[in-house]
């Protein structure tokens, strides 16, 4: 329970750093059959799907979006990119990694597929 809380706190936290930098929030913990999106963002004709993780450090943090944890990610943008996104819009895999006592780090363009 304290980790769920914690994570939805770096969700939010993490929107409102998207919003500084110009993103419009479409959804949030955004759902389909394949998977959960904990944000998508709107920034011009790009909408990007972005995971939020928190952890100790931010390395750990980083860590924590490599392999299965990424295809799930892909899988379920894929599947909702026509809900959010149309037809003329780029698509496009983000990462914001968080830790206690650090700022955010925002990494765009995670996957390349």
């Amino acid at each position: 329970m304290v980790a769920e809380a914690a994570g939805r706190t770096a969700e939010r936290r993490a929107a409102w750093l998207l919003r500084l930098k110009g993103y419009h929030i479409l959804a949030m913990r955004a759902r389909g059959s394949a998977g959960e999106i904990d944000i998508v963002a709107k920034r011009g004709k790009t909408v990007a799907f972005v995971e939020v993780k928190r952890r100790p450090t931010i390395e750990q943090a980083a860590e924590a979006m490599s392999g299965h944890r990424l295809d799930r990610v892909v899988s379920a943008a894929h599947q909702l990119a026509p809900r959010f996104a149309p037809a003329g819009e780029d698509i496009r895999i983000d990462a914001i990694l968080m830790a206690p006592g650090k700022w955010p780090r925002h990494l765009t363009n995670i996957w390349h597929g």
